[in-house]
């Protein structure tokens, strides 16, 4: 928890969070790191006091003329235009916080994808959401929209996020423990005896890792060692940015029911996923699948989700998932931290949740079925075979899975 020393007063909040933003989320300390300001959407940062981060906002000014303030960075031809979104009392809408996961995203606006640009916002930018809505001009699939302070944007390339600092633990299991990033996104760094430190892959929010010690940081203080479970190498985290995962969070969910009364449907045109026990539904939520690649994949494998009776045969609470190359390219084919992964097909084709977009409800992937971490981690709890704290992967002949039209 930060606090603003001595009576709080809208500069020195505003002064301190930017200094937040601008260290925590880029490791501005990293000696021989040329610091790169965090991609924050100062034109409604203001807003952010009532999102946490730090637990005393500023005294005797009002919501309305905090996002006035915002406005004010638009420069004055842009507070003219935008007035008008300004709502007359103090009730302003504050709906989270939201990360552009696209390389970039128009702004529009109306809530239509056909609406006129009044701008755009990039990849990694972290903006304030002022309400979520529903449009009636879709898309269909997922009509949801995001109004900002000067316009719309479409919610499918907008991962929800929230800021969250950790208090950093003094050990971590012996054999590596989960860990969950909770910020929107933190850069971790690994160490050569030559060279120094050295950036690597940029972790997202909600995504998942094996901690496996706890050491000092660039900046003297704690960070967590990260043992990547694909290629085996080590690389370094700020703890202040990852939660732990519990054991009670593992535990299985439906125990009592028997094995073969848990089931499975994926469908595939409705891109809906349903679970059951027996005959009673216990989840219904939307997913992505694979999209058909045109032409023969290169690696023989087919890009779109296969049809057919499955069994769970896998688990694994933290995947890295893509081509596996230690690069510090955001360009790069790398997801590192794939949460709570259950694959139930031999070519490698899995639920898991998705922190790269928020597109449910049309195909989206390279054949696996993407879902919200929520979602995944409780399927991943629900399914069989059980997964012990601890465990790096399970296997097993699992819960039944059809993949239907």
């Amino acid at each position: 928890v930060y606090h603003v020393s001595g009576e709080p007063t809208f500069s020195s909040y505003l002064n301190q969070r930017k200094a937040l933003l601008s260290t925590d989320f880029e490791n501005a300390l990293v000696p021989g790191c040329r610091p790169t300001p965090v991609n924050f959407d100062n034109r409604a940062a203001t807003l952010c006091y009532t999102l946490g981060g730090i637990d005393m906002p500023p005294r005797n000014i009002s919501r309305r003329d905090l996002l006035k303030i915002g406005l004010l960075s638009l420069g004055a031809a842009g507070t003219l235009a935008f007035r008008s979104r300004l709502p007359q009392s103090d009730n302003l809408p504050i709906h989270g916080l939201g990360r552009v996961c696209w390389d970039w995203l128009p702004v529009r606006e109306t809530p239509s994808l056909n609406a006129a640009q009044v701008g755009r916002r990039d990849r990694d930018q972290v903006i304030p959401l002022l309400e979520r809505l529903e449009s009636p001009d879709g898309p269909g699939y997922n009509p949801h929209w995001y109004r900002l302070v000067d316009g719309y944007l479409f919610s499918g390339y907008v991962q929800p996020v929230r800021v969250r600092y950790q208090v950093p633990a003094r050990s971590v299991d012996e054999g590596g423990q989960i860990g969950e990033i909770t910020v929107p996104y933190t850069n971790s760094l690994r160490f050569f005896k030559n060279t120094g430190w050295e950036r690597l892959y940029r972790l997202y929010y909600k995504s998942t890792h094996w901690l496996t010690d706890v050491t000092t940081g660039p900046d003297g203080s704690p960070w967590y060692e990260i043992t990547d479970d694909r290629h085996g190498q080590k690389y370094y985290v700020r703890a202040t940015h990852v939660r732990l995962v519990q054991d009670r969070e593992l535990e299985p969910i439906s125990p009592q029911v028997q094995p073969e009364d848990k089931r499975i449907e994926v469908l595939i045109d409705q891109q809906i996923l349903r679970a059951y026990e027996e005959e009673r539904l216990v989840l219904e939520t939307k997913i992505a699948t694979g999209i058909p690649q045109v032409g023969k994949p290169a690696n023989g494998i087919p890009t779109d989700t296969p049809y057919g009776a499955f069994r769970i045969s896998r688990k694994m609470p933290v995947r890295h998932m893509g081509n596996g190359d230690l690069v510090a390219d955001l360009n790069a084919y790398e997801l590192p931290g794939v949460p709570w992964v259950s694959y139930f097909v031999s070519t490698g084709v899995a639920f898991h949740g998705a922190y790269w977009h928020d597109n449910f409800g049309r195909r989206m992937s390279h054949g696996c079925v993407n879902m919200t971490p929520a979602d995944a981690k409780w399927l991943f709890r629900w399914t069989l075979p059980d997964s012990e704290p601890g465990a790096w992967y399970s296997e097993g002949s699992g819960t039944r899975v059809q993949v239907l039209a």
